[in-house]
């Protein structure tokens, strides 16, 4: 019998799922491009590799919104899809798993292990990458000519068969016919071409290589050597920058994982998970990544002096209570208030710009204007509060935005792509007291 298709809910998405093998281990295949649950086992060699990871675990297999069985409803950023890896996990009553991030699913997965290591017991990352798009720290990245081809290229094939077929070879050139022609009907049937347009344009936008220090799961990196630079070389800098990280390169060019002599690949999947999967458990992790959100009033003193003591306890009482409403809203943390500023944290950045946008728009309404600065990085946990540089960082950040203005870090900027945010640049500036020039981005209405 076909495996049965389950429906976990995140906030108001189905995400479709399904869970084969009885292995002792937990494993959540995160997919690519795209997938679809129930299509992926009419692809022959898809079916027996999926088949060949049951063997040695609880394999759960989910479609990320917008594609396969799962709600289409667009693309969306990969802090909404972490909510969607938590939902799944959630549905089928694991606390705890290892993740197998395939090619785009990579940076869903890291940025998934950073935030939650609590809930990540191993990480494998398959033919990945921690951006795909050119820069001059990144060589090997497409270029936007190179990658509007590719666009092009992948649309025209999304209307024709043997086009399609085409880019099966591509990228996985080692299985048959009837194989190739199994992958192009699931990747057409998996999504529409406007929304692979939108979630290649999405993807070109990710940008995950300031997460990979605070990446604590054992994590296991594997890529075949034959293929593209992006993938080689992205696959290297992910092993170098990740602490502990163990590289294994097979030799081949197919990109598809189970193309191929899939045999020692499977078995070097295995052996890592279960040495992993004997770990403590119940360690309590004691740093992740956070986005930190700091807020300040503008002319504090001045305006305390202006309207006395008992008037501006009042008016401080009313934004406090603002503040606090938006927090709620947006599963904000609240870690401090120091005089009239605010010190919370957040699980995803684009909740957390949210939330400073919708404080800031809501001051006015008592009077009052608000600089806020937003950072996101590695924080140390002590005694259930963060510590650590990134905090200091957020707080410059802060400390340069303009009046009403909410201003952010390029790292958040680049872990928000599909969110819709727009950003205006607003230049390099040298934080007081950190490290290196800081370019950041006021936050558009």
């Amino acid at each position: 019998m076909d495996p049965e298709t389950h429906y976990a809910r995140s906030g108001e998405v189905s995400i479709a799922y399904q869970v084969t093998g009885a292995g002792p281990v937990d494993l959540v295949w995160v997919p690519g491009f795209v997938s679809n649950v129930e299509l992926a086992w009419q692809q022959p060699t898809l079916a027996a590799f999926f088949n060949e990871l049951g063997t040695f675990s609880r394999l759960i297999r989910f479609d990320k919104r917008g594609t396969g069985l799962s709600d289409r409803v667009g693309v969306a950023p990969l802090e909404t899809r972490m909510d969607d890896v938590r939902a799944v996990m959630d549905a089928v009553g694991t606390s705890r798993a290892a993740l197998l991030g395939s090619s785009e699913g990579g940076p869903l997965s890291l940025l998934f292990a950073a935030t939650y290591p609590a809930r990540t017991s191993a990480l494998v990352l398959w033919s990945s990458f921690p951006r795909s798009s050119w820069a001059p720290d990144y060589p090997w990245g497409e270029t936007e000519q190179e990658f509007e081809e590719d666009v092009r290229k992948t649309l025209d094939s999304w209307n024709d068969r043997d086009a399609m077929m085409k880019e099966a070879e591509e990228l996985a050139p080692g299985i048959d016919e009837e194989s190739k022609l199994a992958l192009a009907s699931l990747w057409r049937q998996s999504a529409s071409p406007r929304d692979v347009e939108a979630l290649w344009r999405m993807g070109r936008e990710i940008d995950v290589r300031h997460v990979l220090s605070a990446i604590t799961a054992p994590t296991l990196v594997i890529n075949r050597t034959g293929e593209h630079p992006i993938i080689v070389q992205g696959s290297r800098l992910l092993a170098e920058h990740i602490s502990g990280a163990r590289h294994v390169q097979f030799p081949g060019v197919d990109h598809l994982i189970a193309a191929g002599d899939t045999g020692p690949i499977v078995d070097e999947i295995r052996h890592f998970v279960e040495d992993t999967a004997s770990s403590e458990e119940d360690a309590q992790p004691d740093r992740l990544l956070v986005t930190l959100l700091f807020t300040d009033i503008v002319g504090s003193s001045d305006r305390a002096a202006a309207v006395g003591d008992r008037e501006w306890r009042e008016l401080l009482e009313r934004h406090h209570e603002l503040v606090r409403r938006q927090l709620v809203r947006f599963r904000g943390n609240e870690i401090d208030t120091a005089g009239d500023g605010f010190f919370a944290s957040f699980d995803g950045p684009a909740r957390a710009i949210r939330c400073g946008c919708a404080i800031a728009e809501a001051m006015p309404d008592i009077g009052l204007t608000v600089r806020i600065g937003l950072h996101t990085g590695e924080c140390e946990v002590i005694d259930g509060k963060v510590a650590g540089i990134a905090v200091h960082t957020g707080a410059r950040v802060a400390a340069s935005a303009q009046p009403g203005e909410v201003l952010v870090s390029g790292t958040v900027k680049d872990l928000v792509a599909g969110s819709g945010l727009v950003f205006e640049d607003r230049g390099v500036h040298r934080l007081t007291g950190i490290p290196g020039e800081w370019r950041l981005y006021a936050v558009g209405r």
